[in-house]
């Protein structure tokens, strides 16, 4: 899709469709939506005085110009209250009113923003969560289609702005959201290609075409490199596959001048049958998106190295499929890990938090003084925040600060669970150091805590997706399959750390 700007009068763009934004309860029309409405002979008046819930936010009424102005068609597409209005409520009425060309098969779309209230936001902030409405909204997966009608697609994409002075900014807007919404996108499209493809090895070749075009230094620890480095925990869970595990290391280095590393470490477990604790088989077809985490962390380095913040990032993710089989780690097992702690396994269906917990020692081997690591860990999540949240847990007050800000600011909902001391004891074993699941209760917690066992004592934040990391139908600017989630404020708070 192309996206650009044009100073062209309104009345004059020639496109398919033209997004009319419209407030609730709106009553006085802004200048060029006055402008459009004359030249349709009251029509929009028309319907605001007909239909008043025309502006209720997400209401789309579309009105034929028959050859009046440029555009062929009129899209009026409801706001709701402008004291309500928010960036990430811009973005998802953005990928509604996109989404809804594209089922209409219009080619070309055009929108304004001088309508929104850029008091609140800046030019290019709205800018660019209309444009990322925009590409994420429209996002499709055809990979595995055969035989069918070429999917509709929206080839234009303008943003009509009269004063010339302001194009330099809402071009800068465009870019921005354009990587924004690439990087979104490949964790999209990773998270929903089957297992059969995503394997371990899968991942791996995606990273390193990552690092090769956007200059990261890479690193890939194969088999026999985690054996030299006793990652015992992580092999335990890849002993049941016939694919390889691996462990990818992506580098970005924006400071020279600093030794301070972020690391972003991502789950790669590309399929999770559970392991001899075996899942149910209904919807084990979904445990193909087990890598989400991964995929997230892959499309944040993607941005990272286009956007070029000032810090320096390691992107680590362990990838192993979780497979029962006579070679299979064992409930009652006790294994090590690259820490030297041992874990008495309670099921192998807790198989995440093991990789993570090497993933996160051979970070601080490599040099991070803080850690973000990104997972669908537990179904206690889902339970807990259903599919409207990610959950937190942390040990350290200012890091998560610093993420639950970037998430605001993105629109991506995460919400802090408490670390109480006791919550320590579940997870405490009679003939190891750990046990691997502390049972149903606060499940989403003792998962993290147990990560932060792992952790030492420099700033962690552990966030838990197993609710968000996909979406069951069409809402707002998330399409159904893998969202992407947690791409948008890792490459956010990255942005942040290096304005400090």
């Amino acid at each position: 899709m192309q996206i650009k700007v044009l100073t062209t009068p309104i009345t004059q763009v020639s496109c398919n469709t033209l997004i009319i934004n419209l407030f609730e309860e709106s009553t006085i029309l802004d200048k060029a939506t006055g402008m459009i409405d004359k030249a349709l002979h009251g029509h929009i008046n028309t319907l605001i005085s007909e239909q008043p819930d025309c502006g209720k936010y997400g209401e789309i009424t579309i009105i034929h110009t028959w050859g009046a102005i440029g555009a062929k068609h009129i899209m009026v597409l409801g706001m709701g209250k402008k004291t309500e209005l928010t960036t990430d409520k811009i973005c998802a009425l953005s990928a509604i009113a996109m989404r809804t060309a594209q089922k209409r098969h219009a080619k070309s779309v055009a929108t304004m923003i001088s309508a929104l209230d850029t008091e609140r936001y800046d030019l290019q902030t709205t800018t660019e969560a209309i444009v990322e409405g925009a590409i994420l909204g429209t996002y499709q997966f055809n990979y595995y289609k055969t035989n069918q009608p070429t999917p509709d697609s929206i080839e234009k994409f303008i943003i009509i702005e009269n004063k010339a002075e302001k194009k330099a900014i809402i071009t800068k807007g465009i870019q921005r959201a354009e990587i924004i919404g690439e990087s979104v996108n490949l964790a999209r499209d990773l998270v929903n290609h089957p297992a059969i493809y995503m394997t371990p090895t899968q991942m791996a070749l995606h990273a390193q075409e990552i690092a090769e075009q956007n200059n990261l230094e890479i690193l890939i620890l194969e088999k026999a490199d985690m054996e030299k480095e006793n990652m015992h925990a992580l092999l335990s869970v890849a002993k049941g596959s016939f694919q390889p595990p691996k462990m990818i290391v992506l580098k970005y280095i924006g400071d020279a001048s600093n030794h301070h590393f972020t690391a972003f470490v991502g789950k790669g477990v590309t399929f999770d049958s559970g392991g001899i604790s075996i899942k149910p088989s209904l919807n084990m077809n979904e445990m193909k998106s087990d890598m989400a985490g991964g995929a997230t962390v892959l499309g944040t380095m993607l941005g990272i190295g286009k956007l070029k913040p000032k810090i320096n990032i390691l992107g680590i993710i362990p990838c192993t499929e979780n497979m029962p089989s006579g070679h299979a780690y064992k409930p009652g097992d006790v294994i090590s890990s690259m820490s030297g702690k041992t874990i008495e396994i309670i099921t192998t269906d807790a198989e995440g938090r093991l990789i993570l917990a090497d993933a996160i020692t051979y970070a601080q081997q490599l040099g991070a003084t803080q850690i973000i690591d990104i997972a669908t860990l537990t179904g206690a999540c889902v339970v807990a925040l259903g599919n409207i949240a990610s959950g937190l847990v942390s040990n350290n007050k200012d890091l998560c600060s610093q993420v639950l800000a970037a998430s605001v600011s993105t629109g991506e909902k995460m919400w802090e669970m408490p670390n109480f001391a006791e919550y320590k004891e579940q997870i405490k074993s009679d003939i190891a150091d750990l046990k691997n699941s502390g049972g149903r209760m606060a499940g989403t917690i003792t998962a993290g805590l147990f990560i932060a066992q792992f952790v030492n004592d420099i700033p962690w934040v552990h966030i838990d997706i197993a609710g968000t990391a996909d979406s069951n139908k069409n809402s707002g600017y998330n399409v159904k399959g893998g969202t992407g989630v947690g791409v948008r404020t890792l490459i956010q708070l990255a942005q942040n750390m290096g304005t400090k």
